[in-house]
């Protein structure tokens, strides 16, 4: 039987957050997981907690690498 810590390694991952109405938005950049919260830092407490569970269980960590992430504004025109 393995340790507990065997598979286990630490990761940063990338998040980006907003404020939608009255909840904070946290969003990761690597995988396609998502949390909220009533203020930024409780949203992403419940991104890590959702990411660790989104996680433990897949024996391949696939992440999409993202080096030096940068928030841009691009304009786009909406027919509506």
């Amino acid at each position: 039987m393995q340790n507990s810590w065997y598979n286990k390694f630490m990761k940063n991952i990338h998040a980006v957050t907003w404020k939608e109405n009255k909840w904070y938005v946290a969003k990761a950049l690597e995988v396609e997981v998502a949390s909220q919260g009533l203020t930024e830092k409780k949203a992403l407490v419940n991104l890590k907690e959702a990411l660790e569970l989104y996680l433990e269980d897949q024996t391949k960590v696939e992440l999409t690498p993202i080096h030096k992430p940068k928030l841009q504004d691009l304009p786009i025109q909406i027919n509506a």
